[in-house]
């Protein structure tokens, strides 16, 4: 496996946190509003299904963290790293997937890659998540007209001037890896932790 190098990137924000490890580097995850307020979320249960083809996320549900999050699959960022959510409101309670690793909900090997933002202030669906978010707990991935459900099965934390290559596997077991970023905030754009969470599959 490539080691992978961290690097820093501009931004074009007056204010920022996280950021998301990429095959080249790290990009923002968070963001530091004037006000934020946290927005409280239903939790769904629904059935698990069988899914014969892989299909495109539009949504997440974590039952007691968020419900039906948008997901957006916004370009890599220079250095072929993920993009995030939008800094914004709307964006603080979405899920980005990175669609240019071509590893979708279904597909029979690797790891469909999604990030989220943390904010400082607590109010983002990262930090519901940091907060929350287990092994054994479900997870699911709605489409157009399909849905998967996953079960978490491992929380790993990493140092952020590390990487953890399972993340960005294209081959081996078909996985759900969601990564935000954690611990302590040190400034606009850097926190010591990285919080990765892999799920699998229930059909």
């Amino acid at each position: 496996m490539k080691r992978i190098v961290a690097v820093a990137l501009a931004v074009a924000v007056a204010t920022g946190g996280g950021w998301l490890v990429g095959a080249d580097g790290w990009a923002p995850l968070d963001a530091d509003p004037a006000s934020a307020q946290v927005r409280t979320t239903s939790a769904l249960t629904p059935s698990c299904a069988t899914v014969r083809r892989p299909f495109n996320p539009k949504t997440v549900t974590i039952p007691g963290i968020t419900s039906r999050a948008k997901v957006v699959t916004p370009p890599r960022l220079p250095g072929r790293v993920p993009g995030a959510p939008p800094l914004t409101e709307a964006g603080k309670e979405m899920f980005a997937w990175d669609k240019a690793s071509d590893v979708r909900p279904g597909d029979k090997q690797g790891v469909v890659r999604m990030n989220a933002h943390v904010w400082p202030d607590g109010s983002a669906v990262g930090n519901r998540m940091l907060k929350n978010l287990e092994i054994g707990d479900r997870i699911v991935v709605r489409g157009k007209d399909r849905k998967l459900c996953y079960r978490v099965t491992d929380k790993v934390i990493v140092d952020a001037s590390k990487t953890l290559p399972r993340y960005y596997r294209t081959w081996g077991k078909p996985r759900l890896g969601i990564v935000v970023c954690s611990g302590k905030r040190l400034g606009p754009g850097v926190w010591t932790k990285r919080t990765v969470w892999f799920a699998k599959a229930q059909f």
